[in-house]
């Protein structure tokens, strides 16, 4: 049996603040870093030995990794980072409270924003300070490659790649892999895995710092059994057809 486990970040301080985060790179709050710490101790309990982590560049999922790691002990895997697993990037949005953006422009268009597949956000201007270009981190990444604002559809369109080339093959070697991303990169490979429609994924979250652990036949991707280890916060899941 090969193992997958699908972490959402723990709580950030946008997220206390209901604040459109997406490429910004905004730390862990107190509570983040217990539910990190509280991931690890389920997945200490149930004996799961990784071979390889994954996460994005952003710090906020970074952080819930090396935690997790640190409290089951397994520091020592290889860890690839890549920004091709960050969040979604939320264009204009970025930095906004979500409540006065509903209260400006209404609840159904921000619902769209929030929830369709297919509709991005307006685009961020390259002026903002919150414009990927004026970050670090991504100077090595050529500008008309860095997203202003994406769809979950393109968010798809930027993960699932790097997730076929590079994570995939360590599932059908029959390595157990972390990923510890964000949530609508975390959507992204869900509805691969599950085959999820596209009117349907917008609508499966991911709670905060609550792996989720799937398990697959040996050499596939075919999933046997799916589900987040703290049951008390758990959300629903796709339906587990491929077994």
């Amino acid at each position: 049996m090969t193992q997958l486990i699908l972490i959402r970040h723990g709580q950030s301080q946008w997220n206390l603040e209901n604040r459109f985060t997406g490429f910004h790179d905004i730390g862990l709050t107190e509570k983040g870093v217990a539910e990190a710490i509280k991931a690890a101790e389920l997945i200490k309990a149930e004996g799961i030995m990784l071979d390889v982590g994954f996460t994005s560049f952003q710090k906020r999922a970074i952080k819930t990794l090396w935690l997790t790691l640190e409290g089951i002990d397994q520091m020592y895997i290889p860890v690839t980072k890549n920004w091709l697993l960050n969040e979604r990037h939320y264009g204009a949005l970025t930095g906004l409270n979500k409540q006065e953006t509903r209260d400006k422009h209404g609840d159904e268009q921000v619902h769209i924003w929030r929830r369709s597949f297919d509709v991005p956000p307006p685009q961020i201007d390259e002026t903002s300070e919150f414009h990927p270009s004026k970050d670090p981190k991504y100077k090595h990444i050529a500008p008309e490659l860095l997203p202003t604002g994406e769809s979950l559809k393109m968010t798809c369109e930027r993960v699932l790649p790097y997730f076929n080339d590079q994570i995939v093959p360590h599932l059908k070697a029959g390595s157990n892999v972390m990923i510890s991303a964000h949530g609508n990169s975390l959507r992204a490979i869900l509805k691969s895995i599950f085959d999820v429609p596209d009117d349907k994924i917008p609508g499966f979250e991911f709670p905060t710092g609550n792996p989720l652990l799937i398990d697959m036949k040996p050499g596939t991707l075919d999933i046997t059994s799916a589900r987040y280890m703290d049951e008390s916060r758990a959300k629903e899941l796709p339906d587990v057809a491929n077994v």
